[in-house]
């Protein structure tokens, strides 16, 4: 059965994540994507290649579509793009701020070829504000997103970025999302529209709870942080040093017990009770004597002196964990109804019969690397199922046909390649 988005043409001008990432999202779905990629393959082809011009990265987030190598800077290059926007749905653009108006395709340019275009440009830090010029990666917008000093990881005495690239993934999410809202509204107008997608709206987006400001609680808190923020990097503070500044205003509450991930006797297990009721099934499972529990059964979260008595219960929880295995808490915990699961590699899941029996694992055939697994779709549709639509494709596999549905007849395309136009 066809996709959802069947007939949609969408062409792409995009690289690294969250563009391609957006692109395979919609093949999946049954879009018709066309990648466009320069002559030499678009950075992340040509990463770490296990043959020629192919990757793991490009292999990963770029199934189901056709590719043209094309130079985009020639005029003969935005010549065929125009064609083919004319009997296109939409574009996804996730180039540096200005390259889209300097290679002519622009959603002004574009907009005066098909009026009904949905295009969508993909930019770190959006067409406004000071930073609007800038080029950026994940890695940056990680760092001044506060999803770095969120997350808190070090390396040595430095942050260091949250892998996989969270921003960037969450972002082509972002992109497939706002394309099939306009495709709907369209279908309700038809109209056609710009979408302006971010890697820094996406990262704050991610932090919701984090980025509100509640005025009747936070204008004691927030306004005082900034400036003990400030204060330290004057005195050049390391770190550890600012994270605890933060905390003097945003602790982090002691003696977690419920909700972390424990040491078992061989292997780990994560624990995730967000409430009351599941805080009493832990209990129930384990054993574990909460002193925080009153004789009434009321629950007080942080009791005088808590501070210090509460990491000594994590301590002894700690230990209690070490006694059984990782399948023995598991079904410990399954039996009192507490969500629980083992810390896995993310390749111990190509075998495992939850991802296997619901799609996510797809196996592909690609013509120069063979057989390969990868992730299958992340949702399913009754009436339209999504799937694969084929391995990522050959660098220039389909420029001759997409040519041809530009328009140009073989004299044209013969000489296109004979000029280096095209590849």
């Amino acid at each position: 059965m066809p996709g959802p988005l069947a007939g949609v043409r969408i062409l792409e001008f995009s690289q690294i994540i969250a563009g391609p990432f957006a692109g395979m999202l919609l093949a999946d779905m049954g879009a018709q994507v066309t990648k466009f990629e320069p002559l030499e393959g678009e950075p992340w082809r040509v990463f770490v290649e296990l043959v020629p011009k192919e990757s793991r990265t490009f292999l990963s987030l770029n199934r189901g579509k056709r590719d043209v190598a094309i130079d985009m800077s020639r005029p003969e290059a935005r010549d065929i793009i125009h064609r083919l926007v004319r009997h296109s749905d939409a574009v996804i653009i996730n180039y540096r701020p200005g390259v889209a108006e300097k290679l002519g395709i622009d959603y002004e340019t574009l907009r005066a070829v098909n009026p009904k275009l949905i295009y969508c440009e993909n930019t770190a830090f959006g067409r406004k504000g000071p930073l609007s010029h800038r080029g950026g990666y994940d890695l940056i917008v990680q760092a001044m997103s506060g999803l770095m000093a969120g997350e808190g990881k070090l390396q040595g005495d430095v942050p260091t970025y949250i892998y996989p690239a969270v921003a960037d993934y969450a972002t082509g999410i972002m992109i497939s999302n706002a394309i099939c809202a306009a495709l709907y509204s369209r279908e309700k107008t038809g109209e056609g529209q710009r979408i302006d997608c971010t890697l820094l709206g996406t990262a704050i987006a991610m932090q919701t709870s984090q980025f509100t400001w509640i005025d009747a609680f936070d204008d004691a808190i927030i306004p005082p942080l900034l400036d003990g923020l400030k204060a330290a990097r004057a005195r050049q503070d390391d770190f550890l040093q600012q994270q605890g500044v933060h905390r003097q205003f945003r602790p982090v509450g002691a003696g977690n017990i419920y909700y972390r991930v424990y040491q078992t006797s061989d292997g780990f297990i994560a624990v995730g009770a967000l409430s009351a009721a599941l805080w009493a099934k832990v209990r129930a499972a384990t054993g574990i004597v909460d002193p925080r529990v009153q004789p009434d059964g009321s629950f007080v979260q942080n009791p005088e002196g808590w501070e210090v008595d509460g990491p000594k219960l994590v301590a002894e929880v700690e230990q209690l964990y070490l006694t059984k295995t990782t399948a023995e808490w598991g079904a410990l915990l399954e039996a009192e109804g507490v969500p629980s699961g083992p810390v896995h590699f993310i390749e111990e899941l190509f075998e495992h019969p939850q991802a296997v029996e619901n799609g996510l694992v797809a196996e592909l055939e690609h013509p120069l690397l063979g057989h390969h697994r990868m992730v299958g779709p992340a949702f399913q549709m009754s009436k339209t199922p999504i799937a694969p639509q084929g391995p990522s494709p050959v660098l220039g596999a389909d420029t001759d046909a997409v040519l041809r549905e530009a328009g140009l007849s073989d004299t044209d395309i013969a000489s296109l390649y004979e000029t280096g136009v095209v590849c």
